[in-house]
């Protein structure tokens, strides 16, 4: 199938500012006048009917375009757990099942009819349904549900949907007799809310996907955009073909503005700018990042030692973790109430490698540990801020988390698998930007995780 050109009609003096439209896009779950900063809306809606061709085109994407938002709508293949990253509290802190399920209630107790809602008024409409889920329920004295609610409506108001009129939600959650009055949005919260089908008619998480029947050019490209780095190991014959061609990652090159990296054991669009990336690394990230980026040097100093003793270990099929992954969400749906009739489920069945993957080396959990205090017992405990000072394994947790994200180490039980493209970090030290003169704190910053 000819590769469809991105950024066809684009000048080439304008690419620059066009790429840089494109990574906006990509990067922001919304758009607004003011979400995720000023000046963003304006740098994109120029450029608004060719990102719809190129996104469409190459991804099968949809692009909403107004005069007051922009907003991605994704069709996805597998699932993707960084994409939860955009659901976090105004201090960083990922929302939890809670949270998430408020901001669903919440959203849909707007009705058109208001144009404006209290904060107890809001909580009156959702308290009721919250209480009749099981597990969920919504209780004033109990700690945590208030604060829960803050974080959703500071969420809400960060992306437009809601903006303060009078009063405070901090004054309300503290109990003082406070309230606040908010204006409602109702095309931005009808934005923030597109499920591909309509949720009543799934049976399953597999649903939500958008299934194997797509040309593999597409599904190529939409992996390499949305994750740190495509093996050929995880793919079926067809896309590992596709992902071999340099018409379609040079034109994803294109348009992006990002670099290309080629290895035998696969691909990664480089962004050297780090402007295209949800979890910058190496790079001033705190505690978390710089510990993973010493962890690697680390790893990368006993390969060299002792590579021939270490373990080898066979990696588990990405067909068979996204299996594994769907029924376990599966697990928790209730039983009863789901609607069976035009009911969407994708299958399983996901697209298996012809071959098994090559053994990967095995980074063993006691190795591990005595990595993380070899580092605690040469820069100090006083170094890795207040945080992680007395919690060097929370703080190794904390740091594999972010290398599984990245997609440079495997989790696995007893230890992590070292994948390819963590060998490009071996000399990580260079990157990892030291802290000022006569400071002792090596993680200044905090955590960002």
């Amino acid at each position: 199938m000819a590769e469809p050109r991105s950024a066809a009609d684009v000048p080439l003096s304008d690419l620059g500012a066009y790429q840089e439209a494109v990574r906006l896009v990509l990067t922001s779950d919304l758009i607004t006048a003011a979400h995720p900063r000023p000046g963003v809306l304006e740098r994109v809606l120029p450029w608004a009917d060719q990102l719809t061709r190129d996104l469409r085109d190459l991804f099968g994407y949809s692009l909403v375009a107004t005069t007051r938002q922009v907003r991605l709508i994704r069709r996805f293949d597998a699932l993707n757990p960084s994409r939860g990253k955009i659901f976090a509290s105004r201090a960083g802190k990922a929302f939890d099942r809670r949270r998430l399920a408020y901001l669903c209630l919440v959203l849909g107790s707007f009705q058109r009819s208001r144009v404006e809602i209290s904060l107890a008024d809001l909580v009156r409409l959702f308290a009721p349904v919250a209480n009749s889920i099981q597990g969920l329920g919504f209780d004033p004295v109990v700690p945590g549900h208030k604060a829960a609610v803050v974080d959703v409506i500071g969420w809400l108001v960060e992306r437009g949907a809601l903006s303060l009129s009078d009063g405070s939600a901090e004054a309300w959650a503290r109990g003082d007799d406070g309230d606040a009055l908010y204006d409602i949005d109702h095309d931005i919260c009808a934005t923030l809310f597109r499920p591909p089908r309509p949720i009543r008619h799934l049976t399953g998480a597999a649903g939500l996907l958008d299934g194997l029947g797509g040309p593999a050019e597409m599904r190529v490209r939409r992996l390499l955009l949305e994750q740190p780095v495509v093996y050929y190991a995880d793919l079926d014959a067809e896309a590992a073909a596709v992902l071999r061609r340099d018409d379609v990652t040079e034109n994803l090159a294109r348009l992006t503005g990002l670099v290309v990296e080629r290895r035998a054991e696969g691909v990664l669009l480089a962004d050297p700018g780090g402007g295209f990336t949800d979890r910058a690394f190496p790079g001033r990230g705190g505690a978390v990042n710089r510990a993973a980026g010493l962890l690697l040097t680390r790893i990368a100093d006993v390969l060299e030692e002792e590579g021939a003793a270490l373990g080898r270990l066979e990696p588990p099929v990405e067909a068979d973790v996204q299996r594994d992954l769907l029924g376990r969400i599966d697990s928790a749906l209730p039983q009863a109430g789901v609607v069976r009739e035009l009911a969407w489920s994708s299958p399983h069945d996901m697209p298996t490698p012809p071959r098994r993957p090559e053994p990967l080396v095995l980074v063993e959990r006691h190795r591990l540990r005595a990595l993380i205090e070899e580092l605690y017992e040469r820069f100090g405990a006083a170094s890795f801020t207040g945080v992680w000072q007395q919690d060097p394994h929370g703080l190794l947790d904390a740091a594999l988390a972010l290398l599984a994200d990245l997609r440079l180490v495997r989790l696995v039980p007893g230890g992590v698998l070292l994948l390819p493209a963590a060998v490009r970090y071996r000399n990580i030290t260079l990157a990892i930007p030291a802290p000022p003169k006569g400071q002792l704190d090596l993680f200044e910053g905090g955590d960002s995780a």
